[in-house]
């Protein structure tokens, strides 16, 4: 991928923010367990950060989707997953479909707030009883009148107790699983919306995230994102993304906590030299450094071939599913890694090796967990339980 000078300006002017509006509070934040997102997407806005993406009518630059991946590895310098995961979700996983298929006034009314930072999105797709089975998901809309009228639940939301309007899959039809869904614009502010329910989390505490329960909620049917039942297709399409920001967002938080790691072990003392001294721990860093540079090299290719149009959408899905699947191992790896070097202290909570060790747990489960990943990389190849296969010829 062809870095120019405008990629580094993005880059530079992400990472500048995050030093200085970002890391300062996280700490702060973490205790909370909330941050304050209409403050920071207001001044992410200001700065072009939220439509890097996003069509220009509505206030985005209008850039390819390479832009996004240095606007995403440079979040990744800060403190702490949850609040890039949480900025991801407005730019990434909440309006990627809404940018594409949204009626020019559903744009103007929900979009281009987002874009400025006016308002802070969810994105609602997962219950409690249907998580990486998108399909599987149980919330209803029926029409009356004008309205679409909803009942349900949604589980794990994150900004869920914060956000102005979520991006909310649900059923439309009692058709087929992949052709009876919509994506619908729902204001939080709704009559019937519960969504007081903040959950308590093993990492990524810094942001919120909330049970949302839907009581008979209207909504006008002209907050439908592009046409009803193609929801399930949409919500893909969107993952896409959200997979590739994911993983863009954890290479340079790696690459600090091994920098870090190297900084630690080199000045502390164990048995008359530093712990750095030993080959064992050196040459696994250089192993774990190795790791990381490879993820990036096959995150800027897939972005790359993404944005050339070189491969298929089936062709991109597998890449981005590897994608994903490569953070979530490789973030487990190196924060287990580091963590076990920095000894007694890196088991302190507040520690920076104990935050990202907590926090890179969840990359292997939400947005789909490691096993659909392989599921998608697996079905792409043409691998599939009990398909028939040609017997091998005779040498």
């Amino acid at each position: 991928m062809q870095l120019t000078h405008e990629h580094q300006e993005i880059y530079r002017t992400t990472k500048r923010f995050v030093e200085e509006e970002l890391n300062p509070h996280v700490d702060a934040w973490e205790r909370a367990g909330i941050w304050p997102a209409h403050e920071i997407m207001k001044k992410m806005g200001a700065l072009g950060l939220l439509g890097i993406t996003k069509p220009t009518a509505y206030g985005g630059l209008g850039l390819d989707y390479s832009y996004e991946v240095l606007f995403a590895q440079a979040l990744g310098n800060c403190k702490c997953g949850s609040v890039p995961m949480a900025i991801g979700v407005q730019t990434d996983m909440a309006t990627p479909a809404l940018a594409r298929f949204g009626s020019d006034a559903l744009r103007r009314d929900y979009l281009a707030p987002a874009i400025s930072g006016e308002m802070v999105v969810s994105i609602a797709v997962s219950e409690a009883g249907a998580g990486s089975d998108v399909a599987g998901i149980r919330t209803t809309a029926r029409k009356d009148g004008g309205d679409y009228v909803i009942n349900g639940s949604k589980m794990w939301i994150t900004n869920g107790t914060q956000a102005d309007w979520a991006c909310m899959l649900v059923n439309t039809s009692d058709g087929k699983p992949h052709r009876s869904k919509s994506l619908i614009v729902v204001p939080m502010d709704a009559k019937g919306i519960d969504r007081k329910t903040k959950l308590d989390k093993l990492g990524m505490r810094a942001s919120d995230t909330a049970m949302i329960f839907l009581d008979e909620v209207r909504v006008p049917q002209r907050n439908l994102i592009g046409q009803e039942g193609m929801g399930f297709t949409y919500q893909m399409l969107q993952f896409q993304e959200e997979r590739l920001f994911g993983a863009a967002s954890g290479i340079d938080n790696l690459f600090n906590l091994i920098d870090d790691t190297i900084a630690y072990t080199g000045q502390r003392q164990a048995f008359g030299r530093a712990l750095l001294d030993n080959q064992v721990v050196h040459f696994r860093l250089a192993e774990l450094r190795t790791e990381v540079e490879a993820l990036k090299a096959l995150i800027y290719q897939s972005t790359e071939d993404y944005v050339a149009g070189r491969r298929s959408p089936e062709q991109l899905a597998m890449l981005a599913s590897m994608c994903k699947l490569k953070v979530g191992r490789v973030s487990r790896e190196v924060t287990d890694a580091c963590l076990q070097f920095w000894g007694g202290q890196g088991f302190m909570w507040d520690n920076v090796v104990s935050r990202a060790y907590r926090d890179s747990r969840l990359i292997s489960i939400g947005g789909g967990a490691d096993e659909v990943m392989l599921s998608i990389i697996c079905k792409l190849m043409g691998i599939l339980p009990g398909k028939k296969r040609a017997a091998p010829e005779a040498a």
